[in-house]
């Protein structure tokens, strides 16, 4: 098995082979660790964790077939349908996450993609959250590249659009769009001069030559995802993968050391399935390198560790929750206000960039 230099672990690469991934992962636990937390530290602040809500804006009545996801119109898993919510209803959640300690603010709907009076309306939702001095994220199915230009021109900071897994197991999972669906989306939002926030989910059912070849796919990206969301399958009774034999918790751990290693700027962030983590897995995967998390009660429509724990979680671990964007600092610095519909109005530039990175 071919294995790449440890001592260069950490540069940033687009060229990584299948046996180069597959020899990381073959590394011994201690081995792995010591150098995803060595890299992790030469391109991000230690001890941080970047801090980020989620909010599910249209919940349901989805078309699609994600072999994993209770919001499928064709699966009995007893969700009620919820319609695109109101432009002010979004707005005090954000401004209730933003009160908790979060960051970026992520708006997620069941769609295959967006219909334009829907855009219309999350374009709004983005202006809106963004004029609180959060960054915003949004996770609405495939875009067209016209599409992903007008979320730009909202203000929009990143969006989401997971592989969800490797090329080879793709199909298992999902027959209602290809995988080059998803590519093509991230090309229209990287064209459109977003960020991009890309992962996938564990256990599944996949090999570890799959769960090797999804992050060879994001690490060969032509950039980077700016964030790395590493989800564990949230089983829920009446979608096909309820009854997937549960990974074991070592391999989850093992592959945020090997996306931190492969993808080193990236923000690689703990997601989905982190209720049904101990804390000292958790405390396994910040020492591995993720320094991201999803921070509430609900994520989109599967429960998440709430807000007091995870207080007392980063407390006991000296961990910190990252620095605030500049323009967010900027407003508490010079009181400036940050209401206006169409964005603050203030003479800071809206960048949003990630002092701590």
């Amino acid at each position: 098995m071919s294995s790449p230099s440890l001592a260069t672990l950490g540069a940033i690469r687009h060229d990584w082979t299948l046996p180069e991934v597959e020899a990381l992962f073959a590394l011994p636990l201690m081995d792995l660790l010591f150098h995803a937390q060595r890299v992790h530290r030469e391109h991000h602040e230690a001890n941080t964790v970047q801090m980020s809500t989620l909010l599910s804006i249209k919940t349901g009545a989805c078309p699609e077939d994600c072999a994993y996801c209770p919001q499928s119109v064709r699966y009995d898993t007893g969700l009620t349908r919820e319609a695109l919510m109101e432009v002010a209803a979004v707005r005090e959640s954000a401004l209730r996450a933003r009160e908790a300690g979060a960051t970026r603010f992520c708006m997620g709907a069941a769609y295959r993609s967006p219909k334009p009076k829907d855009l219309e309306v999350i374009a709004q939702m983005i202006r809106e959250v963004r004029a609180l001095g959060m960054e915003t994220c949004a996770t609405l199915g495939m875009l067209s590249p016209q599409q992903a230009k007008e979320l730009k021109e909202a203000g929009l900071d990143y969006y989401n659009h997971n592989l969800d897994t490797s090329p080879e197991f793709y199909g298992e999972i999902i027959s209602t769009r290809t995988y080059q669906d998803r590519l093509d989306t991230l090309e229209a939002v990287r064209a459109a001069d977003l960020k991009v926030c890309c992962g996938g989910i564990l256990g599944m059912g996949e090999s570890p030559t799959d769960r090797a070849a999804l992050l060879l796919t994001l690490a060969n990206l032509p950039e980077h995802p700016e964030s790395v969301p590493i989800n564990q399958l949230v089983q829920v009774e009446g979608t096909p993968l309820a009854g997937t034999a549960p990974l074991d918790p070592f391999e989850f751990v093992r592959a945020i050391a090997v996306a931190r290693l492969l993808m080193p700027r990236s923000h690689v962030r703990l997601s989905a399935g982190r209720q049904g983590m101990s804390d000292e897995m958790q405390a396994l995967c910040f020492m591995a390198g993720a320094n991201s998390i999803f921070y509430g009660e609900k994520l989109l429509t599967t429960g998440n560790p709430d807000v007091e724990r995870d207080r007392q979680l980063l407390a006991r671990l000296g961990l910190r929750a990252e620095a605030r964007t500049e323009h967010e600092r900027h407003h508490e610095r010079t009181g400036a206000p940050a209401r206006a519909a169409g964005g603050c109005g203030c003479a800071h530039p809206h960048t949003h960039a990630e002092t701590a990175a």
